[in-house]
């Protein structure tokens, strides 16, 4: 459910279609700048209750859906 959340929240946010977003894909790749991944963690904390920091290792989707899933949401 995290998973398909960020998915969906990303194709809303990129205006491209949620099956073109994998676990695997990278931000940068989608063309995320660092402006663009602040904004959406802010948006996922709204979202789940948590508070997010992005951090070198945080680069794909799958690493953002883990850190959450870590999270218990």
């Amino acid at each position: 459910m995290v998973a398909e959340k960020v998915k969906a929240m990303l194709a809303e946010k990129l205006d491209m279609p949620v099956e073109e977003i994998t676990e695997e894909s990278k931000f940068s790749d989608l063309g995320l700048d660092s402006l663009d991944i602040a904004e959406m963690l802010m948006n996922l904390e709204e979202e789940f209750g948590v508070t997010l920091e992005a951090d070198a290792t945080m680069t794909t989707v799958g690493a953002l859906v883990a850190r959450l899933e870590q999270m218990g949401k």
